[in-house]
């Protein structure tokens, strides 16, 4: 079963194809990927590679996290699932929360 690696402390010039053949020394790579941001299209500076066993995702781990990699050290680690955004929708009030104005709840300090 393949298995996700998150990586990070990558240098922002690193391409997915430099990724991929760093991890290959570990063993067969099904993904590399780097997370671009989406307004400038940089490198943010990590990403994710998938193994193609869990025995060669724990290689890669011990082969490149705290490693130098391009003057960087790595940080190498199982990724975990991505957790939901909180945002309006989701039932979260957003924004500055509180009361409802001020003035005693008289319609926020006006007393007409």
């Amino acid at each position: 079963m393949a298995k996700k690696l998150y990586v990070g402390g990558l240098p922002y010039s690193t391409t997915d194809a430099e990724l991929k053949d760093a991890f290959s020394q570990a063993g067969a790579v099904d993904s590399a990927v780097i997370i671009m941001d989406k307004m400038s299209g940089r490198s943010k500076g990590f990403g994710f590679v998938e193994m193609t066993s869990d025995e060669e995702a724990q290689k890669a781990i011990e082969m490149w996290n705290g490693k130098d990699f391009g003057g960087r050290s790595l940080t190498v680690n199982e990724a975990r699932p991505m957790e939901p955004r909180n945002n309006f929708r989701e039932g979260g009030r957003g924004g500055y929360g509180g009361g409802r104005g001020s003035g005693g709840g008289n319609g926020g300090g006006r007393s007409w």
